[in-house]
């Protein structure tokens, strides 16, 4: 599964203040400690930027581009802010992200065309959040695959995502989600790749639970065929959940733990804890996160302790 580093994002404070004051030094630091961290790709998010946006994403795209050697995801509501990073990127860039509205469609579709780039595609539209797996799935087949053929982008450098919501208040969105990915990568052949937003799982949790949360739910979307995720690539644990999951460790009962996670999602069969050692504390978090994601047990900031 393709990481992309989250961390240059313009809603973390120290980002933003980088960015205000041209600070490459802190952008840098970010770029390399997520790549030696192991991401394949770096999200830069600079936000709307509705004046300066071209500006700052051409100088985002230099200075990072100056210390790593990974494709770029470039993050803006800012057409002409997306267009002069794609202009000065060396490698094969993403673009996010276009949805289901006619204008983001006509502003982004064919640039992905133009610089030979993926795009990622949010199943969301201007009526409303989707409340179904289903809901999102129709966005895919009626508005966004058939803007990309109208526009040239073929359908395996399209990156659906799912629109991860909150769990805490949208707990019922949870598995919706998973099962969209799952949908996805039967809609077409040769099927999209798929992406989300992980951490958005966890926005307005406490940031003691944060990761753990992101960590079980990466491995159900992993499970159902997620491609890749934006994501904390300095999250260490779930950086090594995925690599277990990968390369199929059985050595550990915390291993094997996350490999049933990701084998029931795949086979789309229920969770089960039976034969499976769970008697540490962590072990026991783990199952109480499953559960909680799952909508077995409604979710509360203090989920692990009941």
């Amino acid at each position: 599964m393709l990481v992309i580093g989250e961390s240059i994002h313009i809603i973390a404070p120290r980002v933003r203040q980088a960015i205000d004051s041209r600070d490459k030094k802190v952008i840098q630091e970010l770029a390399k400690s997520q790549v030696d961290a192991g991401a394949h790709l770096l999200d830069l998010n600079i936000g709307p930027q509705r004046r300066s946006g071209p500006e700052v994403m051409s100088w985002m795209v230099e200075i990072v581009q100056e210390v790593v050697d990974v494709p770029l995801s470039l993050d803006s509501l800012n057409p002409a802010a997306v267009e002069a990073g794609l202009k000065l990127c060396r490698r094969q860039a993403l673009i996010n992200s276009t949805d289901a509205s006619p204008d983001r469609l006509r502003n982004f579709m064919p640039m992905a065309v133009n610089y030979k780039t993926d795009i990622i595609a949010l199943t969301l539209s201007g009526s409303g959040l989707p409340t179904s797996a289903e809901a999102r799935v129709q966005l895919a087949t009626e508005n966004i695959l058939p803007a990309a053929a109208e526009y040239g982008v073929a359908v395996e450098n399209i990156y659906f995502d799912p629109l991860v919501l909150t769990v805490n208040g949208n707990q019922d969105q949870t598995q919706a989600s998973v099962e969209a990915v799952r949908f996805f990568k039967q809609m077409t052949d040769p099927p999209p790749k798929t992406t989300c937003g992980l951490s958005n799982v966890s926005n307005g949790a406490p940031k003691e639970i944060r990761p753990l949360i992101n960590r079980v739910y990466v491995l159900m979307l992993m499970g159902a065929g997620l491609d890749s995720a934006i994501m904390d690539a300095l999250d260490r644990e779930t950086m090594e959940a995925i690599a277990m999951v990968q390369q199929r460790d059985t050595t550990t009962p915390l291993a094997q733990l996350y490999l049933s996670i990701f084998d029931c999602y795949a086979q789309g069969v229920p969770w089960q804890v039976e034969g499976l050692n769970t008697s540490t504390p962590q072990l026991q978090n783990i199952v109480k996160t499953i559960e909680m994601l799952e909508n077995r047990t409604l979710y509360a900031h203090s989920y692990l302790r009941v």
